[in-house]
């Protein structure tokens, strides 16, 4: 079964420096609290809201071993009034037998205000 897998993370500075790293850092976390592998993964969605343009956040993945054929796409998030500035979310698609109830969804920094009904001690 396919199941979507959600994370978000936020930075402070709009500079690749931090974003790709960034992104490095959750993408990791997602993969490891998972245990997926890139064989099991159909597609990776990033998205970032509009202030964050100094990279593409995608890159990300291409530094993690094995990852290299994973399709990655990159796009912005819808300009909310009021939503979370200079985040990351990232929605990975992967062919897993874990239940719905049972994937780790992870968010970190000031993005553990996105969704809390989510995180799992």
């Amino acid at each position: 079964m396919i199941r979507g897998i959600r994370g978000a993370i936020t930075v402070k500075e709009n500079i690749e420096e931090e974003i790709v790293p960034a992104t490095e850092r959750l993408m990791r976390e997602i993969i490891k609290q998972n245990g997926i592998s890139p064989e099991t993964v159909a597609s990776v969605f990033v998205s970032v809201t509009e202030e964050l343009t100094a990279a593409f956040p995608a890159k990300a993945l291409r530094q993690i071993e094995g990852w290299a054929y994973v399709p990655v796409m990159c796009m912005q998030e819808v300009p909310v009034p009021g939503s979370l500035p200079k985040c990351i979310r990232v929605m990975f698609h992967a062919d897993t037998e874990i239940c719905q109830e049972d994937i780790k969804h992870v968010y970190l920094e000031g993005a553990t205000v996105l969704r809390p009904d989510l995180l799992k001690a």
